[in-house]
């Protein structure tokens, strides 16, 4: 594992192996650049509707105010459809493009030069009255060019390029004007002359421009995490935020979860301090598990403002609370196929002294590694406790926060009392429930009650609630997990696999019946875009509050 603790970089720094003017010229995070995409496409969709409703409302007017050309359609109208219809065409390019945001923006900056050739022939193809005299004026394309610096990304210098090329769009337009016998323009310096206001603006243009890309800039130096890069964000919650990040060195991605200081109980020097040291303990432990079913933690460190970063393998996949939701319950064979794997990974940590006291579907992540597929990783160890005395308490227990959640917490967790791997055998419980269910051990309005009839209610057997073929042994395993007392659950979790590998079923869940459910369900399934963003939901999730 990198070295822990490692402190990451302050917005103001330059990172290590950068100057000032290598920081200028960084590239934009991918996620930026996306978002810019989108807006591009807001702003066309924009441009599509004002290229409708100008010429309608002026035929509107028109008719208003009596005059019977009202019906007719001259050249404006279809300049403004061609227009119309070439800015809707980008939106739904854009919507549907595979393409690198990059390459869409570029195609952004020809987007402008278009737009603005369209609005200067608008303008001056109309006759002019006779006593018309040239003045220096502003046109619509100056401001076009500070909107579409101000929302969409550019460097300066295509900026620069494309912004002069727009902006002599107009005495282009006077002068093709002016050939067909429209304008009496004498010459290309005629229309330098009257819009040389839009050469001005132009300035300003690459100002707005150099400011927008600056301030990317500086999100992706501010993203450099220790020795990591974060990329897109994938996922937001009460403790935090996961990103995609990538280690700068050895090009291997990677998934960060970024913790604020409060939600540790950092709400004072003396608390944050003790918080920061249980922390770095509990990490440790957590990153010397090495199950192949546990989440791979990396790295992790502390930042200088006291946030708290978990660096973890970026997982390939759904959870277990989507892929029932997605997908309904699923056979007993592929139940039994996933819980053994699960126990793995809890035998482990229960033999470190350690509990992970917050086992639920969305903590289990389901999915392809290397050549396996539905390979289990439990995820989410930040709510690890020991129970071996080396450690207190957790830090959300510190925090004032429960941990756990309602719908999958222990009788004892519920209770306050003390907790070891048992607790974490009633949840699997739990989650075995919802596998071959799809529903809740025990569904009430609001949390406490949740938790009250866990206390207090017998569940009802998983057979009973499903028109699924569960055989008995399997309905009596995971009701001998829901037992009230610790003491009449399995033992450990290698005794819970034992005995969900003595379950009789009529055909075992194989590799091959694994590979064959994803290349018919999942055969698109990409990190950018799926398995990832479960796994950050998991790892971004409020503990007790889901």
């Amino acid at each position: 594992m990198l070295e822990a603790g490692l402190a990451l970089r302050p917005v103001r720094s330059t990172p290590a192996g950068t100057d000032r003017r290598g920081a200028a010229r960084r590239a934009l995070p991918e996620d930026l650049l996306r978002q810019a995409s989108r807006r591009l496409g807001i702003l066309a969709l924009v441009a599509a509707s004002l290229w409708l409703i100008a010429p309608l409302a002026g035929h509107a007017a028109a008719l208003a105010l009596g005059d019977p050309r009202w019906a007719q359609l001259d050249f404006a109208d279809h300049v403004s459809a061609f227009s119309c219809a070439v800015s809707i065409a980008l939106v739904l390019y854009v919507r549907s493009s595979t393409r690198s945001p990059v390459f869409i923006l570029d195609l952004g900056l020809a987007y402008l030069v278009l737009t603005a050739l369209e609005l200067s022939i608008m303008m001056h193809w109309s006759p002019i009255p006779e006593d018309w005299k040239l003045n220096p004026m502003i046109s619509w394309i100056g401001p076009v060019m500070l909107m579409f610096a101000a929302i969409v990304p550019v460097a300066p210098r295509k900026m620069l390029v494309a912004g002069f090329i727009t902006a002599s769009m107009e005495p282009v337009g006077m002068w093709v004007s002016g050939l067909a016998g429209h304008h009496p323009f004498g010459s290309l310096g005629d229309g330098l002359v009257m819009h040389y206001p839009n050469y001005l603006l132009l300035g300003v243009t690459v100002v707005i421009s150099h400011v927008v890309t600056r301030l990317g800039q500086q999100v992706a130096s501010a993203r450099e995490l220790g020795s990591y890069r974060l990329g897109e964000l994938l996922g937001r919650g009460g403790m935090g935020e996961v990103y995609t990040a990538t280690h700068r060195m050895l090009a291997r991605t990677a998934a960060i979860k970024l913790i604020r200081p409060e939600m540790i109980g950092a709400v004072d020097s003396a608390r944050a301090e003790l918080a920061i040291k249980r922390f770095r303990r509990e990490a440790e432990a957590a990153a010397n598990l090495r199950s192949p079913h546990t989440v791979e933690l990396y790295d992790f460190g502390i930042a200088e403002d006291r946030t708290l970063y978990f660096v973890m393998e970026l997982l390939d996949g759904l959870d277990l609370e989507t892929l029932v939701q997605q997908f309904g319950p699923v056979p007993a064979d592929r139940a039994v196929y996933i819980l053994v794997q699960a126990c793995a990974s809890l035998a482990e940590a229960h033999a470190r002294g350690l509990v992970h006291r917050d086992i639920k579907p969305a903590n289990i992540h389901l999915g392809r590694m290397g050549l396996e597929h539905d390979f289990v990783k439990v995820l989410d160890f930040g709510l690890v406790k020991s129970v071996t005395g080396n450690v207190a308490e957790s830090r959300e227990t510190a925090a004032g926060i429960a941990p756990g959640t309602p719908a999958y917490m222990a009788p004892e967790m519920a209770l306050g009392d003390s907790v070891d791997g048992r607790a974490d055998l009633y949840a699997l419980g739990c989650v075995a429930y919802w596998l071959v269910t799809g529903r809740l051990v025990f569904e009430a309005a609001s949390p406490l009650q949740v938790i009250a009839r866990h206390l207090n209610e017998v569940p009802v057997p998983p057979s009973a609630r499903t028109q699924q073929d569960i055989p008995p042994a399997l309905d009596r395993l995971i009701l001998s997990c829901l037992a009230k007392k610790p003491e009449q659950r399995p033992a450990s979790a290698d005794e819970l696999a034992s005995a969900l590998r003595a379950v009789p079923v009529r055909e075992a869940w194989t590799e091959a019946k694994a590979a064959r459910w994803w290349s018919t369900n999942r055969p698109a399934a990409r990190h950018e875009n799926r398995g990832v963003r479960g796994h950050a939901v998991a790892t971004a999730v409020v503990p007790g509050n889901s």
